[in-house]
């Protein structure tokens, strides 16, 4: 079963400073038809106006995930962490029993564009954490590379959830095939441009949710960057 959510049937924020498409129900978007998708809980498409951003707020028990598009994303959080995350980096938090952080767009005059990611933990409880790494263009050049993990396998993020997270960037002939458990899930975003997913054609922001399948395959990139996620059925 593959089955296309369609760009413009996203939720849709604008609160001026923000404007935040939502793949699956968030805040004041709400459908019962996405709620998630395994333990995929959230997918924001969020561009932030210079000089703007999330004030101090709480998490707990999820396990967040920032994917820079455009622009620089500062961070701080209660503990410890004070970075910036610029395109090419997989930021991992952590909630655990509990965590505060702020997101700010610095730049005086560039909107910040990232994805917001959550995942439902594999644990509960657990000590809030934090990572970050950069995985450089060349690594994803057609090709899916793993970005994030429960192990860190390959160099990726480690996290906890019951999850596999690959990157990577199309054009032309460029193509790739990535073997499916049947028994799980896996979600298909495709972050910009054209791409074909299992044969079926996808522009950017659209998303294809996949169950039963053994294989996936991509193909007939135009300037494509796409995540592929493996999860909990």
């Amino acid at each position: 079963m593959l089955q296309i959510r369609k760009s413009q049937e996203r939720g849709y924020a604008d609160h001026g400073w923000l404007q935040s498409f939502h793949s699956f129900s968030f805040a004041g978007y709400y459908d019962p038809a996405f709620m998630g998708w395994g333990n995929l809980r959230v997918i924001n498409e969020d561009r932030v106006a210079a000089g703007a951003g999330f004030g101090t707020h709480g998490h707990k028990d999820m396990e967040i995930i920032s994917y820079v598009l455009d622009g620089a994303l500062a961070h701080k959080d209660s503990m410890g962490n004070i970075e910036s995350i610029p395109p090419g980096d997989v930021q991992r938090m952590s909630a655990g029993t509990g965590v505060m952080h702020s997101e700010f767009n610095h730049e005086k005059d560039k909107t910040t564009h990232f994805l917001q990611i959550w995942l439902l933990p594999r644990q509960r409880g657990v000590q809030p954490g934090y990572a970050q790494k950069s995985f450089p263009a060349a690594d994803k050049r057609g090709r899916l590379r793993l970005v994030a993990s429960p192990d860190g396998a390959e160099g990726s993020v480690s996290m906890n959830a019951d999850a596999r997270l690959y990157a990577g960037l199309f054009d032309g002939a460029e193509s790739a095939e990535l073997a499916l458990d049947p028994e799980r899930k896996s979600y298909v975003h495709l972050v910009r441009g054209q791409l074909s997913v299992n044969g079926q054609a996808l522009s950017g922001g659209d998303a294809a949710m996949i169950a039963g399948e053994s294989q996936l395959l991509l193909s007939g990139g135009q300037d494509a960057e796409v995540l592929v996620f493996d999860l909990e059925a």
